[in-house]
C-alpha cells in the first residue's frame, strides 16, 4: 500500500522556523513536488515558541539590537542550500510601517503597532515584537514549501518517540490516544526545564521548614514572584540575563518608574542583594556599529585548524587543545583593530608585530613582553583573564564600599562599550563569533566557554545596565560581590549569603532566588521525550547534552552510532550553536545546521518516496 511519507518536527519555536525555511529553500532541487506530512508539535503557537510568545510581559527586552537579528541566511553562512535572502528585524518593522508586510493579527490586538513605528535599527525590542517577526518568519516559510507538503499543527506535547531503527518512528503525544506515524523525526525542543538539584532540593527544603521563600532556577518570565514582598530583602544568586529580567520585572512590573535617570520606587518591591561567582553583570551590549575593514577572521581556528584538531587519534581536549587557538584568534582581531584604526597607541610597525603575534605561544610571557612593548597602554591590551574575572584578588572593607565601587565598574563598561575609540572591543566581539563558528564543530566543549561567551559577547543592553545603577543608588538593588556563597542557616531560620570582595559582612534574609536557567541532565530533565531517548539508548555527553552528529544532527545512541530516522538541533544537543537567529553578514552557525540537516531529512525522505510517490505502509 502507498501513503504519503511524514516528518514530524517536536518544537516549533525559532530553531523549528529555520529548519522549515531550508527545507523550503532545498525542496526544489532535492525533493521537487513528491508529498509530504509535515507535522509541528509544540504546546505554545509556532514561529515564537516559548520564549518569544506573544504571552508574556511587554517589560521584558531582546538583548540584541533590532538590526543584528535575521533568520535569514546570507553569502557568509557555510551551507550547501541555497541563499534565500529576508529582511532583518529593522527592515521588516519599516516594510510594515511602510505597508509591505501585514502584521499578524495578534501583534495589532496588543498595540505592538505603536512600538513598530518608532522602532530604530539601534532600538532593542520587546520580546513580544520579536516574536511577532518570528510568527511572519514561520508564515512566510510555510507558504514557499512546495504545494505538495501539507502542514499539519498540534498544539500539544510530545512524549515518546518509538520505532525501530530501519523502520517508522512512533510519536506519543500528551491527550492523544494514537501516536502520530512518522517517517522521520526532528527535535527541535530549545532550552528545556529541569528537575531541581541535590542542593537546590535541601535548599528548597530547609525554605519549607522555616517558612522561607526559595526560587530554584527557572525561566524568569514563568516564574512565580508573588512570593517575594515588598521592602524584604531578597538574596539573588546569579548576575546573568535572567537576573536582568527579574530586575525589570520586580521594579517596573511592580509600578516603580525611571525619571531623568533616577528610580522612582512604587513601595512594592523587595531589596535585592546580589551576587555570583564574578560578581559584576554580564558586560554591556557594544553601542555603535563597525566602520571600516573587518579583522581577517578566521586566522588561528579555521576549518583547517578544526579539522586537524578533529583528526587526532584522541579527542582535543578544550583547554589544552582548543583554546590555545580561541585565545590568538580574539588577540588577533583585537590587535589587528588597534593597530589599524589608533596606530599612535602603538610603537612598532603593524607588519612586524602580527609576524612575531603569529609565532608566539599562546598565553607565553613572549607574547606577553610582545604586547607590553607594543602596546603602552594596559587599557589598550587584550587581557581575558581579567576580563573574565574583574574582582579577582579585589577587597572591599564594607558593603557601602563595594556599592559604590561596583557602579563606578559598571558605568567604566557602559562608557567603553559605548565609544567607538574602543572598537577594538567590537573585533573581540567579531572573532567571537567566528570562533563559536568553528567550536560548534567539536561536540560538547563544556560550560566554561558557553558562559564566556555570554558574559563577553551577549550581555544586556546599555540601557538594562543604566536602570541597574539606578536601582542602586535608590538601594534596590544591592551588590553582594564575587565569589558569592549562600547558607542554611538552620538554627535563626534563614539564608545568610556571603562574598569573597567583602569577606567580614553577611546578608540575611527569608528569601532566595536562583537567577539562572535550569541546567538539565538526562537523569533530572523535565521532558519526558529527552528522558525516554536516553533511556531507551540515545547517548549523552559528559555535561548531559544530546549526541549528535555533528555534520547532519542524527542523534547518536551510546556507541556513537547515528540514527537512521532520528535528528535533533538545539541547545540541548552537544551541537548546539548560539541562538536560533543571528547578526546578519556574521556566518550564523545555526544557520549551517538547519542547512545540513534539511538537505539529509530531504534526501531521506525522497529515498524513502521511491519512484511511485509514497513509502511502503
Amino acid at each position: 500500500m502507498s501513503r504519503r511519507p511524514s516528518l514530524v518536527v517536536v518544537g516549533a519555536g525559532p530553531r523549528a522556523t529555520g529548519l522549515i525555511e531550508r527545507i523550503a529553500a532545498n525542496a526544489p532541487a532535492l525533493y521537487r513536488d513528491r508529498p509530504l506530512d509535515l507535522h509541528l508539535i509544540d504546546p505554545y503557537p509556532p514561529g515564537g515558541g516559548r520564549i518569544w510568545r506573544h504571552d508574556q510581559s511587554p517589560l521584558l527586552w531582546m538583548n540584541s539590537m533590532a538590526e543584528d537579528v535575521t533568520m535569514f541566511t546570507d553569502d557568509t553562512v557555510r551551507q550547501e542550500g541555497p541563499v534565500r535572502p529576508g529582511p532583518a528585524l529593522d527592515t521588516w518593522a519599516a516594510d510594515v510601517r511602510e505597508g509591505r508586510i501585514q502584521l499578524p493579527g495578534e501583534a495589532v490586538e496588543s498595540g505592538l503597532r505603536a512600538e513598530i513605528e518608532a522602532l530604530a535599527g539601534q532600538d532593542f525590542p520587546s520580546r513580544r515584537l520579536q516574536g511577532a517577526y518570528l510568527r511572519w518568519v514561520y508564515e512566510r516559510s510555510v507558504a514557499a514549501l512546495p504545494p505538495s507538503v501539507t502542514v499539519h499543527e498540534h498544539r500539544g506535547r510530545a512524549l515518546r518517540v518509538t520505532g525501530p531503527r530501519d523502520g517508522r518512528q512512533h510519536v506519543l503525544l500528551e491527550g492523544r490516544a494514537e501516536p502520530l506515524a512518522a517517517d522521520l523525526v526532528v527535535l527541535t525542543i530549545g532550552h528545556l526545564d529541569a528537575e531541581p538539584d541535590p542542593d537546590q532540593l535541601r535548599l528548597s527544603a530547609f525554605a519549607d521548614r522555616h517558612g522561607l521563600v526559595h526560587l530554584p532556577p527557572d525561566f524568569t518570565a514563568d516564574s512565580d514572584l508573588s512570593a517575594l514582598p515588598a521592602g524584604e530583602p531578597v538574596i539573588v544568586r546569579g548576575l546573568g540575563l535572567a537576573f536582568i529580567d527579574l530586575m525589570v520585572l520586580l521594579t517596573e512590573g511592580r509600578g516603580g518608574r525611571y525619571e531623568n535617570g533616577a528610580y522612582v520606587p512604587s513601595g512594592r518591591e523587595p531589596v535585592l542583594h546580589v551576587g555570583s561567582r564574578r560578581g559584576v553583570p554580564y558586560h554591556s551590549k557594544i553601542g555603535y556599529g563597525w566602520q571600516g575593514d573587518r579583522p581577517p577572521l578566521p586566522r588561528f581556528l579555521g576549518p583547517d585548524r578544526t579539522e586537524e584538531l578533529l583528526d587526532r587519534p584522541e579527542p582535543p581536549d578544550f583547554l589544552r587543545d582548543i583554546w590555545p587557538h580561541v585565545d590568538k584568534e580574539l588577540g588577533h582581531a583585537h590587535y589587528h583593530r588597534l593597530f589599524t584604526t589608533h596606530p599612535e597607541r602603538t610603537t612598532v610597525d603593524r607588519a612586524a608585530f602580527e609576524e612575531k603575534y603569529a609565532a608566539a605561544e599562546a598565553g607565553s610571557d613572549d607574547l606577553r613582553a610582545l604586547v607590553a612593548a607594543a602596546v603602552p597602554d594596559p587599557a589598550d591590551r587584550l587581557d581575558i583573564a581579567a576580563l573574565d574575572h574583574p574582582l579577582d584578588g579585589v577587597r572591599h572593607p564594607s558593603y557601602e564600599a563595594l556599592q559604590e565601587a561596583t557602579r563606578d565598574y559598571i558605568t567604566a563598561d557602559l562608557d567603553r562599550r559605548h565609544d567607538p575609540g574602543h572598537s577594538e572591543d567590537l573585533a573581540v566581539f567579531l572573532g567571537l563569533l567566528s570562533a563559536y563558528g568553528q567550536l560548534s564543530r567539536f561536540g560538547d566543549i563544556g560550560g566554561w566557554w558557553h558562559g564566556f561567551f555570554s558574559y563577553l559577547a551577549s550581555g544586556p543592553p546599555g540601557p538594562r545596565l543604566r536602570q541597574l545603577l539606578a536601582l542602586s543608588r535608590a538601594g534596590v538593588v544591592r551588590f553582594v560581590g564575587a565569589g558569592m556563597t549562600v547558607e542554611a542557616d538552620e538554627r535563626h531560620g534563614v539564608f545568610r549569603a556571603g562574598s569573597a570582595t567583602v569577606p567580614d559582612e553577611v546578608i540575611e534574609a527569608r528569601a532566595l532566588v536562583e537567577a539562572r536557567l535550569p541546567d538539565p541532565s538526562p537523569e533530572r530533565t523535565r521532558s519526558t521525550l529527552l528522558r525516554t531517548l536516553h533511556e531507551d539508548g540515545a547517548g549523552a555527553t559528559a555535561t548531559g547534552l544530546l549526541a549528535v552528529d555533528p555534520g547532519d544532527g542524527r542523534i547518536l545512541d551510546r556507541e556513537g552510532r547515528p540514527h537512521p530516522r532520528r535528528f535533533a538541533l538545539g541547545p540541548h544537543t552537544a551541537a548546539r550553536a548560539g541562538g536560533a537567529f543571528t547578526r546578519p553578514r556574521t556566518g550564523g552557525p545555526a544557520f549551517g545546521q538547519n542547512d545540513a540537516t534539511a538537505r539529509a531529512v530531504l534526501t531521506v525522505l525522497r529515498e524513502l518516496t521511491g519512484r511511485d510517490g509514497g513509502t511502503d505502509g
